[in-house]
Order: structure tokens, then sequence, then C-alpha cells
């Protein structure tokens, strides 16, 4: 099967959803974010603010073209992926691209506990949201693929991605 990865703001539930496809697809999970985190020995927020953005997505790009495979790939992207164009012609080139699309409501609701989101440190509010998705949407609607997030259970999103991609479970 083809490498699927999941695209969307943090929040959407990409990390979430991605176990559960993996499961059922039987496929490898890999999360960008984790492995980041693993290679530079620092939580994302740490290394935005220590290295900041540049290095960071610098960072992300390599890890994901060193890391996708064309086949059998559950992939979560971080958040931001999406906005490097050549990251992003990558992506589309070797993968399934499935943007998780989500309200900025619902976004502020699943994450306003969150500390550690490293763009919404200094103001966690649905308006910050909605600035840094207004940003990003026109990129993120690149997907092949958009699944719509709102109301639904993780489960409910990863059942509906299996559906729409017609691999079975």
């Amino acid at each position: 099967m083809k490498t699927v990865c999941l695209a969307g703001m943090m929040g959407a539930g990409k990390t979430s959803v991605s176990k559960i496809l993996s499961d059922k697809l039987n496929m490898e999970i890999l999360d960008i974010d984790f492995i980041i985190e693993q290679k530079e020995g620092m939580k994302i927020s740490e290394i935005f603010a220590q290295k900041g953005e540049n290095y960071f997505r610098y960072v992300e790009q390599n890890t994901i073209v060193s890391v996708l495979k064309n086949e059998n790939q559950v992939i979560s992207l971080g958040g931001g992926a999406f906005e490097n164009e050549k990251t992003r012609k990558f992506l589309l080139e070797n993968s399934t691209v499935i943007y998780l699309e989500t309200s900025a409501e619902v976004i502020f609701e699943r994450i306003k506990n969150d500390v550690s989101r490293p763009l919404l440190c200094d103001n966690m509010s649905v308006e910050k949201i909605k600035e840094i998705l207004g940003k990003r949407v026109n990129n993120y609607k690149f997907a092949q693929i958009t699944i719509n997030t709102d109301g639904k259970s993780q489960i409910e999103i990863a059942d509906e991605i299996i559906g729409v991609l017609n691999y079975g479970s």
C-alpha cells in the first residue's frame, strides 16, 4: 500500500489517527516530530526556543526525505511541515497526503491546556489559531484528500480515511 501522510494543524489528530491507521492497515508508523525530538535530544518547543523555527524546518525537511518510503507507512507530519514547498512537493510525489481539516475552535478545545505548542506559547487563543490556519490552509489544500475531523472520533476519522483510500479494514 502507498504511504499515507497526515497533514494538518496542531491538534487536528494526526498522531492519534496515524496510530489507529497503522494498526488497522498493518503499516509502519512514523511521527516526524517524535523522530526529530529523538534525533535532536530535545522537545520541539526547546528546538524552537534554542535554535529557531528556520533550523527546525530544515531538520524537519531532511527528516521527512530520509524516512519516507513509497509504501507501507503511515506518517504523522508536524503542523507546519506542508508549508515548505520542497517538502510539500516531495510528499505529494511520494505518498498520499491527507489533510485533516479541523476548525480553529475545535483545535483550541483539544490543545488549550497544552503548553508545549511553540507557536502558541505566548498566545493560546482561537484568534491566534485562526491566524496560523489562515496562513497554512492554502497549502493544506494541495493534499490529495481532505477529511473534516470536527465532531468525529479518532476511530471515525481513521475509518473514513480507510474508506476513501479503499484499503479495506
